[in-house]
Order: structure tokens, then sequence, then C-alpha cells
């Protein structure tokens, strides 16, 4: 299986447990790997026989954008779906992490795989 991977991806959404720590954007960093089989493309050059990965960063940015989750582990599980479902990619990894949330603490987070 070939991976595609997006490292580093900067998203704004709101986010927490507690109601008011929703009320106002902040930012998560996902690192995405997408199981695809990418033997077509290998060999025609072409963007329309792989996954366009500039189109998975807009489309979970607009997600994320219009949708609050309580836990990482359900804006994880829906980050890994859209991908499974509307890019139709084998496979999904994706670590999301929240930066600096508590005083000496670099990030928190999950790391979770789905598959088809």
């Amino acid at each position: 299986m070939d991976i595609i991977f997006l490292e580093q991806v900067s998203v704004k959404t709101k986010l927490g447990v507690p109601d008011w720590e929703r009320l106002t954007p902040q930012t998560v960093i996902l690192d995405i790997e997408i199981g695809y089989d990418c033997s077509k493309s290998c060999l025609s050059d072409a963007i329309e026989d792989t996954i366009d990965y500039g189109l998975v960063v807009t489309r979970i940015r607009n997600t994320l954008t219009e949708n609050s989750f309580k836990l990482v582990e359900a804006l994880a599980e829906h980050v890994c779906q859209l991908i499974l479902s509307e890019f139709k990619a084998t496979s999904v990894k994706i670590k999301v992490a929240k930066p600096a949330i508590m005083p000496g603490l670099k990030s928190l987070g999950v790391v979770i795989q789905r598959s088809q």
C-alpha cells in the first residue's frame, strides 16, 4: 500500500469539554497518513489518478470550521471518516495534537487509524 502524508497541518476549530472552551476557535495540528494505491498516478503523472492533497486540506479546514467537538477523539474520527468516504482512501492514520493547552505540556492528543 502507498501512503500520501500531510504533516503539521494547522487548523482552527472549536474544541474542548467545557462549553466556554468551545466559544473561541483554537489551533490543532494534524499529521495525516492516507493509504491509497498510487500505482496509476505513478505512471500517468496525472492528478486525476490520485488524491489531491490540496483538496483534502481545504475540506478538512472547512469541516473543522463548521463543527465543534468536545474530544480530540471525536475530531480525529470525524476527519478519518471524511477522508475515507469523500476521497476513497483505503486507510487513514491521523494524529491530532492540541498544543500548549496546559503549562509545562507541549501538546496532548490522540492517534487513530481506520480503514475501509
